[in-house]
């Protein structure tokens, strides 16, 4: 299924029913239902961040509004929930943890935290420099914060606290953590990962990339790393107590004439998917070695890209609107 929304694609989603949803560059939201989709005006402006809600239902979306949004079908009904709202700033850092009904999101230089279980809940983090993205560990317990300079961690419900800040120069775009909470991640605008070993803190280079690496999924249950910013998918190993540390990248899908925008897999499969700066997109086994091409027709950069958690379909958008959603074949 191919759709042209005409709008830049912020990010394309899946719910935890298997859902596809996309949020746009408009201000909208577009669900899927049984009959197609639905159309949520969920923004005065563009739509900025975006990350499924804890409960699994809908999607949470930022915009240059300064407003955090619900948006979801229940009971065939269309509901849309503003649940933040902060004057004067741009939602640019979304996110959203299960295991604790947590919500973060980064308006400025502030870290704003919300609970789904209790309206009253509300903490703010202020930050020397602005926030260009936010992470729950996988407890949901600890958020990190990438923005120049480093990385952040916050205890994710202490009202008064310190960071623990991981410090390496630079500007910071993209962070993640390993799904067993003992690695950091972080996207360097200077073409580079920078990871953290967080038992003792130990930090590693991770470089080499032609492009920004703005784009980072973990696979094969957390075992490999993949990302955007080459020719390619980059592979890093992530087996063993020291992670990726003294061992050298892979790449996969190299393509000489454009380079990987987006990466996307199940954690607990073993194909990663990537969306190209010419619109293409593949899908690629780690283990068997097979590539496929799952969109041929090129277009305008994929700026969007996920796998649904049974790894059974990809949905993707790119720069000028084109979305879609597309079956992952065996491979």
């Amino acid at each position: 299924m191919i759709f042209d929304f005409d709008a830049f694609t912020t990010a394309a989603l899946f719910d935890s029913h298997g859902q596809a949803a996309f949020a746009l560059g408009d201000g909208t939201v577009r669900l899927q239902t049984q009959d197609g989709f639905v159309t949520v005006e969920a923004h005065d402006g563009a739509v900025l961040s975006a990350c499924v809600h804890p409960s699994g239902v809908g999607v949470l979306t930022g915009g240059d509004d300064g407003a955090v949004v619900w948006s979801r079908i229940e009971n065939g009904e269309v509901v849309v929930t503003r649940l933040a709202q902060v004057k004067s700033r741009w939602i640019e850092a979304l996110a959203a943890s299960p295991a604790t009904g947590l919500i973060a999101f980064g308006a400025g230089k502030a870290l704003h935290v919300l609970d789904t279980a209790d309206a009253e809940f509300n903490r703010i983090y202020t930050h020397d420099k602005s926030i260009s993205d936010i992470a729950f560990d996988p407890k949901g317990r600890r958020i990190a914060t990438a923005s120049y300079g480093g990385a952040h961690l916050w205890w994710a419900r202490i009202e008064n606290q310190k960071p623990q800040i991981l410090k390496w120069a630079g500007s910071h775009i993209a962070v993640v953590w390993s799904p067993d909470g003992k690695f950091l991640i972080s996207a360097m605008q200077e073409n580079q990962l920078h990871g953290w070993r967080l038992s003792d803190a130990k930090d590693m280079r991770m470089g080499g990339y032609p492009a920004k690496p703005r784009s980072l999924a973990f696979f094969d249950g957390g075992k490999v790393l993949a990302t955007a910013g080459a020719n390619g998918a980059v592979i890093w190993p992530f087996a063993g107590a020291n992670g990726p540390m003294g061992k050298e990248a892979a790449e996969i899908g190299f393509n000489r004439d454009s380079l990987s925008t987006r990466v996307a897999a199940s954690l607990n499969g073993q194909v990663v998917a990537a969306g190209m700066s010419d619109g293409r997109v593949w899908a690629a086994n780690l283990r068997s070695g097979r590539l496929e091409t799952l969109k041929a027709e090129k277009g305008a950069a994929i700026s969007a890209l996920s796998m649904s958690q049974d790894g059974a379909r990809l949905a993707f958008g790119d720069e000028a609107g084109s979305a879609g959603v597309l079956d992952v074949p065996e491979l």
